[in-house]
C-alpha cells in the first residue's frame, strides 16, 4: 500500500523540529500540493521551508507562538490565503514543562493548556470552518501523549492537557463525521527527539549516556523515532485511512492496562 497526499494542502504546527518536522517531511514526500508550517524560530522555519520545497512540496513558514490567543486564526488565514484551502491539519506543537501537584503554579497551568489544548482547539475550529465551507471534508491528526492515561507525577499538568486534547479529538470526530471530516489522535510514547535529548541530558541531569540506557530498557531495543510517528500521522491524514475517525491510537511499546 502506498500512502499518498497528492493534491492536498496541509498545515503542520511544531514543524521546525522533532515530530512535527518529520511529519512535514513525510507529507512532502507523499505528494502534498502545499504545506503551511509553523514554529517560533524564524530562521529555522525558513530553512525547513526551503528543505521541504526542495522535495517538490510548495512550503511556507509562518512564525507564531501558540501561546498567543490569536495565533490559530493567523495560521489558518495564512494557509488559506497562500494555498486556497486546508485539507489536513496536524497539531504537533506542544510544551512538555514539568509541573506536579506539589509544585505546579498558575503560570504552569496557563501556559501548558494554552499551547497544548487551547491552540489545537481553535486551529481545529478554523480548519473545520474552511472544510465545511467547501463541503469537501478533510482530515485532522492530533499529536497527543501516552501520558493522557495518567502520566508520571512531575507531568501532572502536561498529562491533563493531553487528556483534554484526546477528548476534544473524539468530540470533534463525532460532531463533524457527517461533514466527512475525520479527526484522529496519536498517544505518543517515549520518543527520541531533539527536545527530549536536551530535557533528559541537560534539564534533568541524566547526562549523555541516558539514551543508550533508555534504548536498552525498551522491549524493541529503542525508543520510538520521529519517523515512526510521522508514518502513522501521514497514514491517518491520507485517504488510505478510509472513513476511520475518532480513533486515539496508543503508539507505544507497553500495552496500556496490562499487568506489568
Amino acid at each position: 500500500m502506498e500512502v499518498r497526499l497528492d493534491g492536498k494542502v496541509v498545515l503542520v504546527t511544531g514543524a521546525t523540529q522533532g515530530i512535527g518536522r518529520a511529519i512535514a517531511a513525510t507529507a512532502a514526500r507523499s505528494g502534498v500540493a502545499g504545506l503551511l508550517i509553523t514554529g517560533r524560530d524564524q530562521s529555522r522555519g525558513d530553512a525547513v521551508a526551503v528543505e521541504l520545497s526542495g522535495m517538490g512540496a510548495p512550503a511556507r513558514f509562518v512564525a507564531a507562538d501558540l501561546g498567543n490567543a490569536d495565533a490559530p486564526e493567523l495560521l489558518a488565514r495564512a494557509c488559506i490565503e497562500r494555498f486556497g484551502r486546508i485539507d489536513g491539519l496536524v497539531n504537533a506543537a506542544g510544551l512538555t514543562d514539568r509541573a506536579s501537584f506539589v509544585d505546579a503554579t498558575l503560570d504552569d497551568w496557563a501556559s501548558l493548556f494554552a499551547v497544548n489544548a487551547r491552540a489545537p482547539f481553535f486551529l481545529m475550529q478554523a480548519t473545520i470552518a474552511d472544510m465545511r465551507k467547501r463541503g469537501q471534508g478533510g482530515s485532522i491528526v492530533n499529536i497527543q501523549s501516552i501520558n493522557a492515561h495518567c502520566g508520571s507525577p512531575e507531568l501532572a499538568v502536561y498529562s491533563a492537557t493531553k487528556g483534554a486534547l484526546a477528548t476534544l479529538t473524539k468530540n470533534a470526530a463525532n460532531a463533524h463525521r457527517f461533514d466527512r471530516i475525520r479527526v484522529n489522535g496519536i498517544n505518543v510514547g517515549w520518543t527520541d527527539t531533539p527536545a527530549e535529548r536536551i530535557m533528559q541530558s541537560d534539564t534533568l541531569g541524566h547526562g549523555p549516556g541516558w539514551l543508550d540506557a533508555a534504548n536498552a530498557a525498551q522491549p524493541f531495543g529503542r525508543l520510538l523515532s520521529v519517523d515512526d510517528i510521522a508514518n502513522l500521522a501521514v497514514f491517518l491524514l491520507s485517504d488510505a485511512a478510509g472513513p476511520m475517525t475518532g480513533a486515539v491510537i496508543d503508539q507505544e511499546q507497553a500495552v496500556i492496562g496490562a499487568n506489568r
